[in-house]
């Protein structure tokens, strides 16, 4: 039997609240639905389980984003008691992190060109000069190896002219000023492909793309939706067939991979995240969600 492993309200017996539809619609698919205390074990404390079965078995994990080095120690406190882990800490890196799933993915022409500089101290100007060669003057976005900071747009993501190197400075600074702390892996400069727009973000005024999600086990996509829960969508939605190639490239047993609308035409993948931690696009949804997801292992079990 699967069961779903969410994350509790720290220092409690209860789901977190923010997964509490998702726990319920998990329950209601047919899953057995297990905690673990993620509060606990971000602060170097015991990988504290509740409500674990007696019997082991494999355990699919749905919450929030982990750093690798607590996805590792949840793994390992999992196999110590017998079970193993849908996906494994490798498999994780290989869709938590931009220069693992996009070194596996970037001969199928899916993804936009991207570099990337590792570490957490730079030289901005050296960066400039390397990200003007590399792009010319193609537009970009900034991100670290996980996140971007799309709600601050203009200050500390999206860059009109790569040769512009008073730009790739200023925005490279902003967004190392405000990740501090939590910046990822490096610096990664992606080129920005103009996409068709549903609307603009109410708070920070980011151009909001026809952009979906879907999720994938096994290399099936068994689960849609669209991306942007804070705009009206039109019936246009991507036709998946064209991610076959990289369904076929078997990043991860299971992972979400978001999918926008070209501005002239066409689609292309925006980028790949870890399965168990990439949030449901309408939360309300959830019960479709799950219910798919357990079609999907019996498929998977069946095939295997």
């Amino acid at each position: 039997m699967n069961t779903l492993l969410f994350p509790a309200r720290p220092g409690s017996r209860e789901v977190d609240p923010s997964f509490q539809l998702e726990f319920d619609a998990a329950r209601h698919a047919g899953f057995a639905t297990a905690l673990v205390d993620e509060g606990e074990m971000a602060f170097g404390g015991d990988v504290r389980f509740v409500g674990l079965p007696k019997e082991p078995g494999q355990v699919v994990y749905r919450g929030w984003l982990m750093k690798l080095a607590e996805y590792e120690r949840l793994e390992k406190a999992l196999v110590s008691r017998g079970f193993s882990l849908l996906t494994s800490t490798a498999a994780y890196r290989a869709t938590y992190h931009l220069p693992e799933w996009y070194t596996q993915v970037a001969d199928t022409g899916l993804t936009p060109r991207s570099i990337w500089f590792p570490g957490e101290k730079f030289d901005l100007q050296t960066v400039a000069a390397q990200v003007h060669e590399a792009f010319g003057h193609s537009p970009l976005i900034l991100k670290d190896y996980v996140k971007s900071r799309k709600h601050e747009w203009f200050e500390a993501c999206f860059i009109p002219d790569a040769a512009d190197t008073e730009a790739v400075i200023r925005v490279a600074a902003r967004f190392l000023e405000l990740q501090d702390d939590f910046l990822v892996g490096g610096l990664v400069f992606r080129e920005f492909l103009p996409t068709r727009q549903v609307g603009l973000h109410p708070k920070s005024r980011a151009p909001l793309a026809n952009e979906h999600r879907a999720f994938v086990l096994n290399g099936e996509l068994f689960y849609s939706a669209p991306y942007w829960s804070v705009v009206e969508y039109d019936s246009a939605h991507p036709p998946f067939d064209i991610v076959q190639p990289l369904l076929a490239k078997n990043v991860s047993p299971f992972y979400a991979v978001d999918i926008a609308e070209l501005e002239k035409g066409g689609w292309f993948v925006v980028e790949c995240n870890d399965g168990g931690s990439a949030g449901l696009p309408n939360p309300d949804d959830a019960l479709a969600f799950y219910q798919r997801l357990t079609a999907a292992l019996g498929r998977s079990r069946t095939t295997a």
